[in-house]
C-alpha cells in the first residue's frame, strides 16, 4: 500500500517536472528568439514615414527642376529676342560728292608688268619712305638681302625689344637724317674683298619703285665707297620683279616724288 502511494507521488513529481520545463522553455524562447509585436509596429511606422519623407523630397526636387527650366527658356528667350531686335542706325545727311581731276600717269608713276611682275632694268630710281629720299638703286639677283647705305649705326634697347639708331645720307649733300628702327635679325656677310664675316643689322623699310610699293628687310651698312647708295637683292626681287638687263631706269616714280627730288632722273 505505501509502495503504492510512493509511486503515484514520484508519478505527480514527475509531470510537475516537466511541466515547469515545458513552461521555463516557451518564456525563454519568447523572450529570446521571438520580436516583440510592439517593436514591429515601430518599426513598420518608421519605415513609412521614411517613404513618405522620400516620396515628398523626390516632389520637391521635381518641382524645382521644372522651376529652373522654366527660368532657363525665360532668359533664353530674352537673349534671342535682344538678338533679333533691329536697331535703326542713325542716318546721316550724304555728303555732297567733290569733283576729283583724275590722276594723269605721271603723277602715278609707272611701272611695266609682265605676267603681274614688275619690269625692272639694271638701275632704278628707289623711294625710301619715312624720310622721303630718292637713290639711285642697283638691282643684283645675285645678293640675297637688300641693303642701304646707313652710318653711325648704334643699337640699343626699347621695352625689352632690340633697336638701332642710324643715318641715312641725303643725296647730292652732306646731310644725313635720322632714322630708328626696330631689328628684325642679323645676319653675317662675306666680302668679296675679305675673307672674314661681317655681322649686319637688318630692318624693315618702305620704299617704292616706280607705281610698286612694298616693305622688305634690308641690311645696314655703309655704302659710302660703293656707286649705288641702295641695293635690291632677291628677297625684293623674288615673285614680284623680272631684271630686264638691258635697260635701265625702266620704272618712274610719282610726280610728286619726283619734283620733291632733285636727284632723281
Amino acid at each position: 500500500m505505501c509502495s503504492k502511494r510512493l509511486r503515484a507521488g514520484l508519478s505527480t513529481f514527475s509531470v510537475m517536472v516537466i511541466a515547469g520545463t515545458v513552461l521555463l522553455t516557451g518564456c525563454s524562447a519568447d523572450r529570446y528568439f521571438m520580436v516583440p509585436k510592439s517593436d514591429l509596429s515601430d518599426l513598420n511606422a518608421s519605415s513609412q514615414s521614411q517613404r513618405a519623407t522620400l516620396v515628398t523630397m523626390e516632389k520637391n526636387a521635381t518641382v524645382r527642376h521644372e522651376t529652373i527650366l522654366r527660368q532657363n527658356e525665360a532668359v533664353t528667350q530674352k537673349v534671342l529676342d535682344a538678338i533679333t531686335t533691329q536697331v535703326t542706325k542713325p542716318s546721316c545727311p550724304p555728303i555732297p560728292a567733290q569733283k576729283a581731276c583724275p590722276a594723269s600717269e605721271k603723277s602715278q608713276g609707272r611701272a611695266d608688268r609682265l605676267k603681274g611682275k614688275v619690269v625692272v632694268g639694271e638701275v632704278e630710281n628707289f623711294y625710301l619712305a619715312g624720310p622721303e629720299l630718292v637713290y639711285k638703286a642697283r638691282i643684283d639677283s645675285g645678293a640675297e638681302t637688300s641693303s642701304i647705305d646707313a652710318r653711325n649705326i648704334t643699337r640699343f634697347e626699347r621695352d625689352g625689344s632690340n633697336w638701332v639708331r642710324f643715318d641715312v645720307p641725303v643725296p647730292g649733300t652732306e646731310n644725313f637724317v635720322t632714322l630708328e628702327k626696330e631689328i628684325s635679325r642679323r645676319v653675317k656677310v662675306i666680302q668679296a674683298s675679305t675673307d672674314e664675316a661681317e655681322r649686319r643689322v637688318v630692318v624693315e623699310l618702305q620704299f617704292s619703285i616706280g607705281d610698286h610699293e612694298q616693305v622688305a628687310e634690308f641690311t645696314l651698312s655703309d655704302r659710302s665707297n660703293l656707286t649705288y647708295q641702295a641695293l635690291i637683292g632677291r628677297n625684293v626681287l623674288r615673285d614680284v620683279m623680272l631684271i630686264d638687263v638691258g635697260k635701265e631706269y625702266a620704272t618712274e616714280l610719282p610726280e610728286s616724288i619726283r619734283t620733291d627730288n632733285d636727284n632723281g632722273k
